[in-house]
C-alpha cells in the first residue's frame, strides 16, 4: 500500500491550495479515505473523511465550508481542495487509510500559510 501526498506550498491568507493523494496496492474504491493534519507542537488531527463512493463526507469545524474532499476511483486518487485559507491551516498534511485492520498514511505535504 502506498500514498503519495501532493500539492503542498507557500501561500497567502485567503488564498487556494488543491492537496492530491495518489494511492497504489489496494482496491481504492472499496476504502474510506481521510485527510489529517499536523500543526508545529500539536497532535496530529483529522481534518476530513469520504467514504468509498465518494458520496458522503465530514469535516472538522474548523474547515467546514472552505475545504472540499473528493474522490476520483477511476485514478485512485483522493483530494483536498482548500479555500479562504488561514495561517492557522499551517501544517504537515497527510492522507490515510485503513487497510487490513492497520493504517497507513502518506508522507506528507507542508502547507504554509503567510504573507
Amino acid at each position: 500500500v502506498l500514498l503519495v501526498e501532493s500539492g503542498g506550498g507557500l501561500v497567502q491568507p485567503g488564498g487556494s491550495l488543491r492537496l492530491s493523494c495518489a494511492t497504489s496496492g489496494f482496491i481504492f474504491s472499496n476504502y474510506y479515505m481521510r485527510w489529517f493534519r499536523q500543526a508545529p507542537g500539536k497532535e496530529r488531527e483529522l481534518v476530513s473523511t469520504i467514504n468509498s463512493s465518494g458520496d458522503s463526507t465530514n469535516y472538522a469545524d474548523s474547515v467546514k465550508g472552505r475545504f472540499t474532499i473528493s474522490r476520483d476511483n477511476a485514478k485512485n486518487t483522493v483530494y483536498l481542495q482548500m479555500n479562504s485559507l488561514k495561517p492557522e491551516d499551517t501544517a504537515v498534511y497527510y492522507c490515510h487509510t485503513f487497510y487490513g485492520a492497520r493504517a497507513y498514511w502518506g508522507q506528507g505535504t507542508q502547507v504554509t500559510v503567510s504573507s
